[in-house]
């Protein structure tokens, strides 16, 4: 792995940005180029001073002018154009806080080529991170680099004078959640997000399915509001999700999906939509689920639990997600009757086959083993395929 000669890192103009502070950005940024440096202007001869420490000038120029040279000297080609961009920007291993990146040579222009500057920003985030590099085809980047996150990088390439080449095109990468586990395999990234049936309140969102080696868990719904956070408002079992439309804000508010497995890994973004505002934000809708945590028994480090979800709303449940957060340091080690995944203390259980439709004031009934080691107190915040649940 080549040494790394320095980084840096600044935040990048996002779209919707107010056209004043775009503006200011231009002049300042036109300003700083503009202004000579400290020193610059007109060069002129220096002269040596004259014995005793007075300064001797040059006089001026008496008789005959001298001869004008014989031949015109050739100047010598100043052209400056600046390496061709790589190409064939690769990651040869992504793991869970490092992406080792290769790629091709770029062409030198002018000027030989000394060395290389990769700019990578998290998904959904203004901050761009910047390494620079010595003359080399290949870096391991570490800095800012964290478990099941999506980074995209790209790749430059610098000659002796400064001028930088085109950057190659962006290469998207997600961490895994770990390095160790059975399964490091992030699902694929759901395709073709859509809108479609829009009413006065709430719009529905429609995407094609992940695939996954292990299977896809379910599917977490975010709302981003054009700059730097992201929510995630739901995890569905299914492709489809029925969302609230948002109030009018001076941001913007997107919609993205990712696809989740049972180790946490989580995929790529899917592509992002926009969804029409309203100036009265509807109210919630009425619950039509309640889950019932019970510790069945508990032992210095480790528990065992079930977890009751009912269906009091009036049309079955066709497939179901239940997801919550643990109030301690508690870790599901086995689960039965649902495929439970958990990442930090978010847990997420999903329907087995067999119990996949919940009738209506019907219920089933999932439980599972775990550790702790400071505290084991129950979850009290449940929701059912993205919607709250009343708990009891």
């Amino acid at each position: 792995m080549a040494a790394v000669c320095s980084s840096s890192l600044f935040r990048r103009l996002r779209p919707g940005l107010p056209a004043a502070a775009v503006l200011a950005t231009a002049v300042l940024a036109t300003a700083l180029t503009a202004a000579p440096s400290a020193g610059a202007g007109t060069a002129y001869p220096r002269v040596a001073p004259a014995p005793g420490g007075a300064a001797a000038f040059a006089a001026e120029p008496t008789g005959t002018a001298p001869p004008p040279p014989t031949s015109t000297p050739s100047t010598p080609s100043t052209t400056p154009f600046p390496p061709s961009a790589p190409t064939n920007l690769t990651a040869t291993q992504v793991r869970s806080t490092s992406v080792t990146l290769t790629w091709t040579a770029a062409t030198r222009g002018c000027c030989p080529v000394v060395g290389y500057d990769i700019t990578y920003y998290q998904a959904f985030d203004d901050v761009v991170y910047g390494v620079s590099l010595g003359d080399v085809t290949t870096a391991t980047i570490t800095t800012y680099i964290q478990p099941g996150r999506q980074y995209s990088f790209r790749v430059s390439a610098r000659d002796g004078d400064g001028r930088r080449s085109p950057s190659t095109d962006a290469l998207t990468v997600v961490t895994p959640v770990t390095d160790t586990g059975p399964d490091t395999t992030p699902p694929s990234a759901p395709q073709n997000l859509t809108v479609g049936d829009v009413t006065a309140s709430t719009a529905k969102l429609s995407w094609s399915p992940s695939t996954d080696d292990t299977g896809v868990l379910g599917y977490d719904v975010y709302r981003f509001d054009g700059w730097y956070t992201s929510t995630r408002v739901a995890t569905v079992p299914g492709t489809t999700y029925t969302a609230a439309l948002p109030p009018e804000t001076p941001l913007r508010t997107l919609y993205y999906v990712r696809a989740r497995d049972a180790a946490g890994n989580v995929s790529i973004a899917s592509n992002t939509v926009t969804l029409p505002t309203t100036t009265t934000p509807p109210p919630p809708p009425p619950s039509t689920c309640r889950v019932t945590y019970r510790n069945q028994s508990e032992w210095p480090g480790g528990f065992v639990a079930t977890v009751t979800v009912q269906n009091t709303g009036t049309a079955p449940i066709d497939g179901w997600i239940v997801t919550f957060s643990f109030p301690g340091d508690q870790q599901v080690t086995t689960a039965w009757n649902a495929t439970v995944g958990q990442t930090g203390a978010a847990v997420t259980a999903r329907n087995a086959d067999w119990n996949r439709v919940i009738a209506p004031t019907g219920s089933t009934t999932f439980g599972f083993q775990g550790r702790w080691s400071a505290s084991d107190p129950p979850p009290t915040g449940f929701s059912l395929n993205g919607a709250p649940c009343t708990s009891g």
